[in-house]
């Protein structure tokens, strides 16, 4: 594969992260970090009465990618249960894995193709992922509904 690990469009979405800030009063809070690289993302959730994401917040110390990530996680995690949260995450593990061969069921995360083969920055780019599913079945269990 010759596409650029880094281009235009990674970097773009690197600095232009929704949601940035932590929430007043989330009623659940992940924090991952990858060991690889000290990427860390911080991902705060509160879920509505239905169960879905209602806000997120987050707080963001991470290469590009995990930055651009962190972005495209956050623009399509309103009106999500926790149970397509943990299934995008697992989407996106087996996709960087090559376990799969389509790219994960998740707005733009078709980006990161480039980087499948280079297996040391698979962490930062799941960091938000692993963060957001956590948090949202972390409220899930504290409201009492299912995750």
């Amino acid at each position: 594969m010759n596409a650029p690990l880094y281009n235009n469009e990674i970097l773009r979405l690197a600095a232009s992260i929704p949601f940035a800030g932590r929430l007043e009063a989330p009623m659940a809070t992940s924090e991952k970090r990858s060991p690889v690289c000290g990427s860390r993302v911080t991902v705060d959730v509160a879920l509505d009465g239905a169960g879905r994401v209602a806000a997120v917040g987050m707080l963001v110390r991470a290469c590009a990618l995990g930055q651009a990530s962190a972005a495209l996680m956050a623009a399509s995690a309103k009106g999500r249960s926790p149970a397509e949260l943990a299934g995008a995450r697992d989407q996106l593990t087996a996709w960087l894995a090559g376990a799969r061969d389509a790219a994960p069921d998740w707005p733009g995360l078709e980006l990161f193709a480039a980087a499948r083969p280079h297996s040391a920055r698979h962490p930062s780019i799941r960091l938000a992922f692993e963060a957001v599913a956590e948090a949202a079945a972390e409220a899930a269990a504290a409201t009492g509904r299912a995750a």
